[in-house]
């Protein structure tokens, strides 16, 4: 399941989300030519990501910052990218551009500090900016629960685009974070599962005074959940591709002479 877009436009040009998106892709293009070489690389997430042993030493403090914006291959740019542009802006248009990069920051350090705190003594560099987008979902998840987004669904070579409520492709992504890192060794390397979860906790809790300042409760009975704004439509058309029609073949019988 791929959230592609959500039905829930922005009232402002949204150039604080635009901005991170760019400043991501930069600094990602700036070191990918160190990947075809093992000891570069290491060396340089050495400097900028961020290590537990080493935080926990009080060492690279600025590691909670700069690692956010460090990622470990294109596809895992990519896809966080999509997250960010998908329910950043609307986060943005409530919480204006100054407040908006201040929660991004403060939710991609909550994320650092809860993957740290599962491993104190991992020695495996963490990067990523999913912990502070995680931050955006949790934020988003309080103040739009009911917003619809459209979710590619894949099964095998079934390809479906659903609109589901925000809370449940949400709750469905924080809970998978959530069962998988109980399940998994946080010190053993991978997905940084507790960053996923604990950034969006954080982004929760920094939401919450926004959302009580709009009404907390009386807020969501207003708008039932929803956005406080007409949904955006989108159109599908259909495609003049020709489909493939079976022909029916005739059994082939073995016949002894």
């Amino acid at each position: 399941m791929f959230p592609i877009r959500d039905h829930n436009p922005s009232g402002r040009v949204p150039y604080v989300t635009f901005a991170l998106m760019a400043v991501n892709i930069v600094v990602f293009l700036s070191y990918v030519q160190l990947f075809a070489d093992g000891r570069a690389i290491n060396l340089f997430f050495f400097d900028w990501a961020l290590t537990p042993a080493r935080l926990a030493q009080g060492e690279a403090l600025h590691t909670l910052v700069t690692s956010m914006f460090l990622h470990g291959g294109f596809m895992h740019l990519a896809g966080n990218m999509l997250f960010l542009f998908i329910f950043g802006d609307n986060l943005e248009d409530e919480m204006g551009h100054g407040g908006f990069l201040a929660f991004y920051l403060a939710s991609g350090i909550g994320a650092a500090l809860a993957q740290a705190f599962s491993a104190p003594l991992s020695e495996v560099p963490m990067v990523g900016a999913s912990g502070a987008i995680a931050g955006v979902m949790g934020g988003y998840l309080l103040l739009f629960p009911k917003a619809r987004v459209d979710v590619l669904v894949i099964l095998v070579v079934i390809f479906k685009v659903l609109p589901v409520p925000a809370w449940l492709m949400l709750g469905v992504w924080f809970a998978l974070q959530l069962f998988s890192g109980i399940g998994a060794d946080a010190a053993a390397g991978g997905v940084a599962y507790w960053a996923h979860a604990g950034g969006f906790v954080a982004g929760l809790a920094l939401a919450l005074p926004l959302w009580l300042k709009l009404g907390g409760p009386a807020y969501w009975t207003r708008t039932h959940g929803e956005p406080p704004h007409p949904a955006a439509t989108y159109r599908t058309r259909r495609t003049h591709i020709p489909r493939a029609g079976r022909r029916r073949m005739k059994p082939w019988i073995n016949r002894r002479e």
